[in-house]
């Protein structure tokens, strides 16, 4: 596999709409930065939140999760309370091609203070505003800042086209629009 540049993920994101909106540059003056990087395109996390809560005693149960577990918050700043986490969705949305994979990884400014954000690969045609998961892993409150960055999405081309890809399996995440929770092909 060869990590893709700047030059490729711009000319893809326009051509073919992988990226959309796509910014063409880093975005940094006084906000945590978003846009293409030289090897990479920083997403942006958009102010629809899903804050994990305990108030009604629910088991996380990944094979019948309880929508009832979290608070929708739409707001520019989101709070998620000590070891806790909070879901959220990038504003960008995605067409990933059938010759490449997607690595997600977090924000260093984030990270360094104990936030972390995890997502799934995006697999070979794959497409949606991807949901994100950011943990808390501190004793105190920690924020989230919406139509910030939040996130870098690395470029990786197969060394060849794939046999079978998301969209030809028709998997269960294609095409989400907004935060989604955890589900189970039916």
């Amino acid at each position: 596999m060869t990590i893709l540049s700047d030059k490729w993920i711009r000319q893809t994101a326009l051509k073919e709409k992988m990226i959309d909106p796509f910014v063409d540059k880093q975005t940094a003056e006084g906000i945590i930065s978003y846009g293409l990087s030289s090897y990479g395109y920083d997403a942006r996390v958009a102010d629809d939140f899903k804050i994990f809560t305990n108030v009604n005693s629910d088991v996380v149960d990944p094979k019948n999760f309880s929508q009832t577990s979290f608070v929708d918050k739409k707001t520019d700043v989101c709070i998620i309370p000590p070891n806790s986490f909070v879901l959220a969705r990038t504003i960008e949305y995605f067409k990933i091609p059938r010759d490449v994979l997607v690595i997600c990884l977090g924000k260093s400014t984030y990270a360094r203070c104990g936030i972390i954000v995890n997502v799934t690969p995006l697999e070979p045609e794959w497409e949606g505003h991807v949901t994100l998961e950011f943990s808390n892993t501190t004793t105190l409150p920690a924020k989230i800042y919406a139509n910030e960055g939040a996130c870098q999405f690395l470029f990786f081309k197969g060394d060849q086209v794939c046999e079978t890809s998301y969209a030809d399996r028709s998997g269960k995440y294609m095409g989400q629009r907004g935060v989604t929770l955890p589900k189970l092909k039916t």
